[in-house]
């Protein structure tokens, strides 16, 4: 089996488990990563999620309605989490305090075989068996700074598009 993966063409598209909401995003990711908190675990049901925010302007629904559920986060901002209300499937989140992206769950997208996350997050959560060996940095909970990471997934991004 080869290791080159297919390269992502925009836009985007994706939707919900059973199609009744989809969606496009027309712009780049503006970063790919894995969170390993203990929230993603409960939110998927899986061992880590992986996180793709996008510019909100790029982002647009093309299918039906999401339903929404509105929580306050660790920092205290509210959060929103949308998901399509006949099948439960999460897809996006946004918050308050940073309006001008949206967080999808990567895995909604119609095509995920060019995922490759630029970092893990919240390794102090993860479950005791996961490795990270996949060559991306690993920090024990959310990095204080991710500018140097979105560079490098900019970087990413455009080898695998234009590479």
């Amino acid at each position: 089996m080869s290791d080159e993966r297919p390269r992502p063409v925009l836009p985007l598209s994706g939707g919900c488990q059973c199609g009744a909401v989809r969606y496009e995003v027309s712009a780049p990711p503006l970063i790919l990563y894995a969170c390993h908190c203990t929230d993603c675990q409960r939110q998927s049901g899986a061992a880590f999620t992986l996180n793709m925010p996008v510019p909100a302007a790029a982002f647009r629904i093309t299918k039906g309605e999401p339903a929404g559920w509105r929580r306050p986060n660790a920092s205290g901002q509210n959060t929103t989490s949308w998901f399509c209300g006949a099948c439960g499937g999460r897809i996006y989140g946004s918050r308050e305090n940073r309006p001008e992206a949206h967080t999808l769950r990567a895995g909604t997208l119609d095509d995920t075989r060019w995922l490759k996350p630029v970092a893990h997050f919240f390794r102090r959560s993860a479950q005791p068996w996961e490795r990270f060996d996949d060559g991306a940095p690993v920090f024990d909970t959310m990095p204080e700074d991710v500018r140097p990471l979105a560079t490098a997934w900019r970087a990413q991004w455009v080898a695998m598009t234009e590479g």
